[in-house]
């Protein structure tokens, strides 16, 4: 028998089953449902968008492995830009004998009396392998001078060795993509939040993680110089915005995609990185400037 909710005498309950219930309760349990439910309705739609583009990529992984060609990406930015989450959806379906994912941590007593660049020269990729770097010799660039990990002295010799280092890389044919994911303050200050309250993601809450919003302005000033030397013809910086987890993995995707010149590419996908998401180090450099004569400091 149906109930009719204008027989109940008192309203604030129904019946479910044997079992009275607070309508308030019943409803907002019903709002959870109905909102997990969509949600995971988005997150299998943005998944389905990416397939294409990860078939593309092991296409291009089988190309450098046929031929022997080795292919470098970084991924840099600020803590929190979505560097490990994007390259997870760039590797997962590859074949694993083909790539690496890198992530090195503090420098040992011994690394940090040898060449700055030779602990990541160890980890270059060999004949028909990507080697993708989560953060790179740039922490030198960004991290390590904000931080006083570094002196004065070794901050300027890097900034003045990298471009000569990287153009020897690309001399000898390694294929060099650098990218920078952009993530604003606010959003920093939102995954920051989600780290601190979320038990699955608190591990990766670090104590520098912490400090980044307070040393936000030193962090974009590093950021200026770094693009300011390093972009170069040769081994040039491309920047995404990367609020949006979603459209950050994708076009990173494009990215690297564009940078391999593969045969047999699915003519009906769309390869152009959307230009709202993603700019060229030198335009980013541009941005900057405009905004630091604007506001008299730079924003992003």
């Amino acid at each position: 028998m149906e109930i009719n909710i204008n027989d109940i005498r008192n309203p604030e309950y129904v019946l479910v089953g044997n079992k009275k219930v607070k309508l308030d309760e019943l409803i907002e349990e019903y709002q959870k449902l109905k909102k997990a439910k969509n949600k995971a309705i988005k997150k299998y739609l943005k998944e389905q968008e990416l397939k294409p583009y990860q078939a593309e990529l092991i296409k291009m992984q089988k190309y450098l492995e046929d031929t022997q060609k080795r292919m470098i990406v970084l991924f840099e930015g600020r803590d929190a830009a979505g560097k490990g989450g994007t390259i997870r959806r760039i590797v997962r379906y590859m074949n694993e004998k083909h790539y690496r994912v890198v992530a090195l941590g503090k420098p040992s007593e011994v690394q940090r009396t040898q060449w700055y660049f030779q602990r990541y020269v160890e980890q270059f990729p060999r004949g028909g392998e990507i080697v993708f770097f989560d953060r790179s010799w740039y922490n030198r660039a960004m991290v390590e001078p904000v931080f006083g990990f570094c002196t004065p002295e070794e901050y300027r010799n890097f900034m003045i060795e990298c471009p000569m280092f990287e153009k020897s890389l690309v001399m000898e044919e390694t294929i060099l993509v650098k990218i920078y994911l952009s993530i604003s303050k606010e959003e920093q200050a939102k995954r920051f939040e989600k780290r601190r309250t979320d038990p699955l993601r608190q591990w990766k809450l670090s104590e520098i993680d912490l400090q980044a919003q307070d040393k936000w302005d030193e962090f974009t000033e590093m950021k200026y110089k770094m693009l300011k030397a390093t972009h170069t013809h040769y081994a040039p910086w491309v920047v995404i915005r990367s609020d949006n987890k979603h459209l950050a993995r994708l076009n990173a995707m494009k990215v690297i995609l564009n940078a391999v010149d593969y045969p047999n590419k699915n003519p009906n996908l769309d390869y152009k990185p959307d230009e709202g998401i993603v700019v060229t180090g030198a335009k980013e450099i541009e941005i900057m400037e405009e905004d630091r004569k604007k506001r008299g400091k730079f924003v992003s």
